[in-house]
């Protein structure tokens, strides 16, 4: 469903929730993005580079040479405004889809993601 969404803007869902992570953060380092987002690195980092390839997220060495900080462009935070919409449409199919019963999962999945963090 989020994908069907998010196709027009061309993302996939995977790519917008990094969008959405980075926009959140501000700044932030690839180490601590992997633990927010619950990703080994190698996922994160071969989920990323697409986006960096994009110009949507820049990657800059940290003063440690292993480190990468990761933050939208201004590219990037503009694609992030753009997909919104569809991503809200897609985020409201989906609380009508289940009903009630979304605060209900919400916080179940909260507290699911706290557990393993």
């Amino acid at each position: 469903m989020y994908d069907r969404e998010l196709r027009e803007d061309g993302l996939r869902s995977t790519q917008f929730t990094l969008l959405q992570a980075l926009h959140l953060a501000g700044t932030i380092t690839q180490g601590n993005l992997d633990s927010l987002l619950s990703l080994d690195s190698t996922t994160l980092s071969r989920s990323l580079q697409p986006l960096v390839d994009a110009g949507w997220v820049k990657s800059e060495r940290g003063d440690d040479r292993r480190e990468r900080h990761l933050r939208l462009s201004v590219s990037g935070e503009r694609k992030f405004q753009d997909a919104l919409p569809a991503w809200r449409r897609a985020q409201n199919q989906l609380t009508k889809t289940i009903g009630r019963d979304w605060n209900r999962l919400e916080r179940d999945l909260r507290l699911i993601a706290a557990s393993v963090a």
